[in-house]
């Protein structure tokens, strides 16, 4: 083990921790990105003249048939530090956000995000505010519910590297913690340790390092309180060339997956991925994916 650490250094200790969300990021990249299993996706990026990303998406589902398709539009306005973003997908369902940042105060950012289903008329918002500085990364998230708002809050403390963070969410409605989970970790520039307990019964762990300029690796486990059934992978990603990457996963259910990642030119971006089940290798019922990542 001693080789993991040989060249670690702490990050700065004056750097900003990442959000609670993104604690153990680096981990779970290299166990997602690149693989797309039993689906066909293409996506298509885009950015307007007059400063508009337009980013489209569709998949299908090669097991059921089912298609869906996305599309986002976002438009900064960066002298005010806003952002106007608007999203809509085959569910009929309609998203609009407003955000600003940094300019209440450096490092605050404050939003609102609202959801529209004009075929029940079903409406949903969220105010959502965050703030991060040195040493701290702090948010909250209220529901705009009448009948009782939800509050969400996390926080995550950083210094030399070591990370500690709390994230919960509380039912007004019922009086009560609806969530109440516990991370600690530890950040080097080339290695990553994270551990998490939520709700006191779902325990989990992932190491990440990055080996050299072309290597990846990450390990992860989990296990639930009460039950004997621990679950681990571990996931390598290799990087052939400055166009291609290869992606490799196995867990202790045997199953197996694999990815190929090809820029075939600037802005076209081809992967092809394999989910192989181990256990039943004869029986059949493995799944492969395509995807197509267009940008202009």
């Amino acid at each position: 083990m001693s080789c993991l650490f040989r060249s670690s250094k702490p990050t700065d200790p004056m750097a900003v921790p990442p959000s609670y969300s993104d604690l153990g990021k680096s981990a779970r990249d290299v166990f997602n990105k690149g693989y797309g299993f039993g689906m066909v996706k293409l996506e298509l990026k885009t950015k307007s003249s007059s400063g508009v990303e337009f980013t489209a998406a569709g998949s299908s589902n090669t097991d059921t048939g089912k298609a869906s398709g996305s599309l986002e539009t976002k438009y900064k306005i960066k002298d005010y530090g806003l952002t106007f973003t608007q999203k809509w997908n085959t569910d009929n369902t309609l998203g609009t956000e407003v955000s600003m940042e940094d300019q209440l105060a450096e490092g605050l950012k404050v939003a609102l995000d609202t959801t529209f289903v004009p075929n029940t008329g079903k409406k949903s918002g969220k105010l959502k505010t965050s703030y991060k500085r040195e040493y701290v990364n702090l948010g909250c998230n209220i529901d705009i519910d009448l009948s009782g708002p939800t509050i969400y809050g996390w926080a995550v403390l950083g210094y030399e590297g070591w990370l500690a963070g709390y994230q919960m969410a509380f039912d007004t409605a019922k009086s009560k913690l609806s969530q109440n989970n516990f991370a600690l970790g530890y950040k080097a520039g080339d290695f990553q340790l994270h551990t998490n307990v939520n709700d006191g019964t779902e325990f989990g762990g992932s190491i990440y390092q990055k080996v050299n300029n072309k290597v990846e690796t990450s390990v992860n486990l989990a296990w639930t309180a009460g039950s004997n059934n621990t679950r681990f992978g571990i996931a390598a990603k290799y990087q052939l060339d400055e166009k291609t990457s290869i992606v490799a996963k196995v867990n202790n259910a045997s199953l197996i997956g694999i990815g190929y990642t090809h820029a075939l030119r600037p802005g076209v971006k081809l992967t092809l991925s394999g989910l192989i089940d181990g256990k039943n290798f004869s029986a059949g019922g493995h799944k492969v994916g395509l995807g197509f990542e267009l940008e202009a």
